[in-house]
């Protein structure tokens, strides 16, 4: 390991531990007036119910992304140009699209209802939002697919032929759980992405954390308050992501190993 890794993982805590510290500095001053507690432990069930919100959005974005993206990520590699083509220019577009604009244009493409046999059902704007996160998801784990399998060495290939399985038969049982252990890293990495950009899902008027610590601090009315209330945000957001990010790290160090 050479020594700018090494040292990288002390300054990088460093900075976390500093952080830390800023928030919990900040916290404990604000909450030195014993009535702005009072209303944050008021608005604590309302926070915390959008904050599921995004969690519930970055999962089935992740779901729906990966699932997509490891057809895509296949249909990368075929020799069938009609079909490769299209799916290159789906990632290709899809990987470099703002994740906000993408959101607006699922809320107003898609019905704000859909009707099933002659019922009207409604379709959320949340659902919308996991449409719009899942779109790029999708084309990143198409990519993270396409490099895992083409990492493998082509020995891989010939001894499953060899065994006298059909190359869609080597594929699935030989090929892909390989690439697994190889994809871990960078789908986690992209999980935290997706993750932090659900609160775009605010903007469109889903009931989210962002969303409803802006309903807070309308409502109270109070500047220590609205500081306080984003400072929840964002320590929410960073509890989340951060041991996602430690752990992508530990698994790449023991993949190399």
């Amino acid at each position: 390991m050479s020594v700018a890794k090494l040292s990288s993982a002390p300054s990088r805590n460093w900075l976390v531990w500093a952080f830390g510290a800023l928030v919990v500095a900040a916290v404990v001053w604000l909450l030195a007036d014993l009535s702005l507690l009072h209303v944050l432990i008021e608005w604590l069930p309302y926070l915390g119910s959008g904050f599921l919100m995004n969690i519930l959005i970055s999962l089935l974005a992740m779901a729906g992304g990966t699932l997509l993206g490891v057809a895509l990520g296949i249909l990368e590699l075929t020799p069938l140009k009609i079909v490769r083509y299209p799916v290159v220019l789906y990632v290709q577009v899809f990987r470099n699209a703002p994740h906000l604009v993408l959101i607006f244009a699922t809320t107003y493409i898609f019905p704000f209802e859909i009707v099933v046999f002659g019922h009207y059902l409604p379709f959320p704007d949340w659902l919308k939002a996991v449409i719009g996160l899942a779109i790029p998801a999708s084309a990143y784990v198409a990519e993270i697919t396409r490099g895992a399998i083409q990492s493998i060495p082509t020995t891989q290939w010939e001894a499953s032929k060899g065994l006298g399985f059909s190359r869609l038969q080597a594929l699935r049982w030989i090929i892909l759980p390989q690439c697994a252990r190889r994809s871990l890293p960078p789908w986690m990495n992209l999980f935290a992405s997706i993750t932090m950009a659900s609160a775009l899902a605010s903007l469109v008027g889903v009931h989210e954390l962002l969303h409803a610590a802006t309903d807070a601090s309308t409502a109270v009315r109070r500047l220590d308050f609205t500081v306080l209330a984003y400072l929840v945000v964002m320590t929410a957001f960073f509890a989340l992501c951060y041991p996602i990010s430690s752990l992508t790290r530990r698994l790449e160090r023991r993949l190399k190993a």
